[in-house]
């Protein structure tokens, strides 16, 4: 499926194996930056699957042996699977390109989804993402993670947000590198089932604004 909001096109994969969405990112970045297609957002899930950017460090990875797939995203390791929303924007940032600018205007695009279907969520000066802030039910929780690259004055990789995926997965790693702060979901925080289904229409409705 695919529409298209104020100029900006988005695509609807469903469940794609991660290597394979990575090629479209590819194939797409190249078209959008020789202008033969137009700025376009890719809306998906991945089956269960571990990726590490490039600041990842060894003791991030898993211990078990899992298998991990480098990337040159910006970033530690993460966890990718059923019941988390994946966006990859492939747009062309304004002149002069501010990825700073792009990163806190994609974290305010999903703490307003977050806010939408009832979850107060911040952000965290000197980390990346939305968080839920720190309470009597523990430490700070990151609930959205980001993963930018921006290549020509345009962007690969994105955005994740856990609907209702199963949180165990990021038991087996330090995600983004963080050892100080938990994972969560809007399924967990919210005590009622939040879906990838429930949350795309309100990620696609706001992606307009992630263009400046």
């Amino acid at each position: 499926m695919t529409s298209t909001v104020s100029g900006l096109k988005a695509v609807h994969l469903g469940e794609i194996d991660y290597l394979a969405a990575w090629d479209e990112q590819r194939r797409l970045h190249e078209a959008v930056v020789a202008g033969e297609q137009p700025d376009t957002v890719l809306l998906l899930e991945h089956p269960s699957v571990y990726t590490a950017g490039k600041r990842t460090e060894p003791a991030d990875r898993p211990v078990d042996g899992t298998p991990v797939i480098d990337v040159d995203r910006g970033g530690k390791l993460t966890w990718h699977g059923p019941g988390q929303l994946v966006g990859y924007p492939i747009v062309r940032l304004p002149d002069p390109v501010d990825v700073v600018a792009y990163v806190r205007r994609t974290e305010e695009m999903l703490m307003e989804v977050c806010a939408e279907v009832g979850l107060v969520t911040t952000q965290i000066e000197g980390r990346s993402g939305v968080w839920v802030p720190q309470d009597e039910r523990g430490p700070a929780r990151k609930v959205a993670a980001l993963g930018i690259r921006v290549a020509r004055g345009v962007t690969l990789h994105g955005f994740s947000i856990n609907c209702d995926c199963e949180l165990g997965a990021f038991e087996q790693i330090v995600p983004c590198g963080i050892r100080d702060a938990g994972v969560t979901s809007l399924t967990a925080e919210l005590g009622r089932r939040v879906t990838v289904a429930d949350v795309l229409p309100l990620v696609e409705r706001r992606l307009p604004s992630l263009l400046g």
